[in-house]
């Protein structure tokens, strides 16, 4: 029988086994696996149609009865220093399939109760030495992650290569960000013969020729026994590979090649894989991830913060420019302000310690800024090396924790070798020893490390506000870019765009304040730094002034309700019972959009506030309206415009 017949009647027929587990003597494929749900379904083939070779998986999505060819081929296979386990493999069996059921609760991103649910299956391998290899596969609802792992119980090796290859058509649209260490640059789409070959960054999104599938590439739970990795087509413009980081990283500082001590398991290779709004969705790098290491997690807590640096470079060594951003938190009902670099030297009136009391005695909590120091880093900003050793931090964080301080920023990473790795799990582990939320700047993104360590709170790895400051470009390009993050970098975890600023920085915007205040809503964020000066905040008329006080910035559920990425997005989130829904237009027309209320309760009636475009790019236009399920309201969007909307159910 066909592959494709065979797939489509096993989800047709919606019988009770939901793995379908195949093994052929004479055929080259080993085994098929599918979701629970019966809509991905991940093969192994051999590509010497024979016992031993090379082997690469095959993904494949249902979609209305459609089979998609999602990824026709991921190569496997990795080099150590003593072994090859890639060209001459044998497959020895696959082991019995497991069902992965795990729930769990995260106290900030886009849902609070998260499930991590998969069919597993681990195919064992041999080289010609028989040195062992296996290979774990798990298929999600939303999605598909492997990982390699070497059994054996002793030795210590260098990973040479890793041979984990991502085969896209040509015809495929992709949306990625070319390669640097900050993560922060545009994502720009091509496919065909416009696609360029070079170093990306993750994650990546690919849309399929047929346009019946979208997935998105990256990894998670990558920890001190690997190094981060990035993608490369520079060898073949339609092969993306894993590629360790290159050798200038960090000033040079640390080993491209990781280190290992068996037994061993890599990070998960992650595909996040289905529609548009399952991308958006998903907490597949999240779920896949090792569970929290903290039992008590109540003292995490998310919030909006007040922040100096985007409209005063310098604030921060300016105390009377601290009371004012401390006294908008307070205004604003804010939990947090954040001092910036500069605050050791801090003068007009108080020193940090000052500060620190000031802040405190209006209700709110202090963050503080650090170079991560070192020489990984050419950055001199001080203070510069107080992160960098255990004996240096425990020190830092009790006279932190003595003067009140809630969490610290550390900056200028530069680096994803494995030594860098290490030194961000160094810092969280210590930081949770004064429960000390920790907020990177300067770093990679995500990886998951937000389930493991639950008060990393959020991270920058964007080219987010803060690029106004930097170059004149940023203000023709922020529109469409704001439209794509949702789809892309915020999938993976929590992302400090820095966002919601009305007046401008050094290079203004051309967003309007609808697009503005709505990032609030698109853009997800533990700790959600409110960028513009407070008269910025002060000058806004009531209604939005109001949803700005009251707007949660931790949710228990997010849904894509519309949207394309660099076009526009319509995103709602909730909070409890209330519901949030921000949307923005990322093009140069006017747009008009109907919102429709389907995702909520049955029986259930709403107050709406919705904020939208007025008739120009610095007007708003407040309604009070009342819907339910059945509902739906049209909205204007200016070009580059905006509006958001809270629900509140009526008692």
């Amino acid at each position: 029988m066909p592959l494709k017949k065979h797939f489509e009647q096993s989800v047709k027929c919606c019988c009770a086994i939901v793995i379908v587990l195949i093994s052929f003597n004479a055929f080259p494929q080993k085994f098929t696996l599918m979701s629970p749900g019966k809509k991905i379904k991940v093969d192994l083939f051999n590509r010497q149609n024979a016992e031993a070779g090379q082997w690469y998986l095959r993904i494949s999505y249902l979609n209305n009865g459609k089979v998609c060819e999602a990824i026709p081929a991921i190569d496997l296979g990795l080099s150590r220093s003593d072994e090859d386990f890639s060209k001459e493999l044998k497959f020895l069996k696959a082991g019995t399939i497991k069902l992965i059921q795990e729930q769990y609760t995260s106290p900030h991103g886009k849902r609070s109760a998260r499930s991590n649910m998969a069919n597993e299956v681990v195919a064992s391998f041999e080289n010609p030495s028989r040195a062992k290899l296996n290979v774990i596969v798990r298929v999600y609802n939303d999605g598909v992650t492997f990982r390699y792992e070497f059994p054996e119980k002793e030795g210590r090796f260098i990973v040479k290569d890793e041979f984990t290859s991502y085969a896209v058509p040509t015809a495929s649209k992709r949306w990625l960000e070319k390669w640097n260490t900050a993560n922060e640059r545009f994502y720009n789409v091509t496919k065909g013969n416009n696609v360029e070959k070079q170093d990306w960054c993750y994650p990546a999104l690919f849309q399929s020729p047929d346009s019946t599938c979208w997935f998105l590439l990256h990894e998670a739970d990558v920890n001190r026994t690997y190094c981060g990795s990035k993608l490369s087509n520079a060898r073949n413009v339609s092969e993306y590979k894993l590629t360790f980081p290159d050798a200038g990283d960090g000033r040079g500082k640390g080993e491209t090649t990781p280190t290992i001590t068996l037994p061993w398991k890599s990070p998960w290779r992650v595909i996040i894989l289905g529609s548009l709004a399952d991308i958006v969705s998903s907490t597949l790098v999240d779920d896949v991830s090792a569970p929290s290491v903290l039992k008590d997690t109540d003292w995490i807590k998310p919030g909006l913060v007040s922040w100096n640096y985007w409209s005063d470079n310098h604030g921060t060594k300016d105390f009377q420019v601290v009371c004012k951003f401390a006294d908008l938190a307070a205004r604003m009902g804010w939990p947090y302000t954040l001092l910036d670099w500069e605050w050791d030297a801090m003068g007009n009136g108080g020193k940090l310690e000052d500060a620190a009391k000031y802040i405190q005695s209006k209700g709110i909590k202090p963050l503080l800024w650090y170079n991560s120091g070192g020489d990984h880093t050419w950055v001199g900003a001080t203070p510069k090396d107080r992160m960098l050793t255990h004996e240096s931090r425990m020190e830092e964080f009790a006279k932190l924790q003595k003067m009140g301080f809630a969490g610290v920023k550390v900056d200028f990473f530069e680096s994803e070798k494995q030594s860098m790795i290490a030194y961000y799990l160094d810092i969280l582990e210590d930081a949770a020893k004064f429960k000390m939320l920790v907020y990177f700047h300067g770093c990679l993104v995500p990886r998951g490390w937000a389930r493991t360590y639950p008060h990393l709170i959020t991270y920058e790895g964007v080219m987010g506000a803060e690029w106004y400051n930097n170059v004149p470009f940023f203000t023709m390009e922020a529109p469409g870019h704001n439209t794509t993050l949702p789809f892309t970098r915020n999938v993976v975890g929590a992302m400090d765009y820095t966002p919601v600023t009305f007046t401008n920085s050094q290079h203004p915007h051309i967003t309007s304040y609808g697009h503005e205040l709505a990032l609030s809503i698109v853009f997800e964020s533990g700790l959600q730094h409110m960028a513009d000066r407070p008269e910025g905040y002060d000058q806004l008329p009531d209604g939005p002034k109001t949803f700005l006080k009251n707007v949660p910035n931790a949710w228990d559920d997010t849904k894509l309700l519309d949207g394309y990425p660099g076009k526009d997005i319509i995103i709602a989130r909730s909070k409890g019972d209330n519901w949030y829904i921000g949307g923005i237009n990322g093009e140069d027309n006017e747009k008009g959009k109907t919102l429709k209320f389907d995702f909520l309760p049955n029986d259930v009636k709403y107050k709406i506030t919705l904020i939208t475009d007025g008739e120009h790019d610095k007007d708003f236009v407040t309604q009070y309206l009342v819907v339910d399920k059945t509902s739906s309201v049209d909205v204007k969007l200016l070009r580059r415009g905006g509006f958001v909307a809270s629900l509140i159910p009526l008692k």
